[in-house]
């Protein structure tokens, strides 16, 4: 079983939260894809690709919006 990674969704400040769902997308990948050698085999394929790099932006800001209603939108911007 994999090293427990992710234990909770709540982060101090959105910036955290912001990069909290970069690791979440990253996770996916990776374990998406397991070989490390077939993701840097890709890499130059997709990092050349506008709607690639698109798909990836949507991917993060959806998870970004995950984290931030977990955060109760970091207390309604602390009232």
């Amino acid at each position: 079983m994999p090293e427990q990674w992710l234990t909770t969704l709540v982060t101090p400040t959105p910036e955290e939260g912001f990069m909290l769902a970069m690791k979440l997308s990253r996770k996916v990948v990776a374990l998406t894809q397991p070989d490390a050698e077939v993701r840097t085999r890709l890499r130059p394929v997709y990092s050349e690709d506008p709607d690639a790099l698109i798909a990836t932006s949507q991917v993060v800001a959806t998870n970004f919006q995950t984290i931030a209603a977990a955060n109760g939108y970091w207390r309604e911007a602390a009232s």
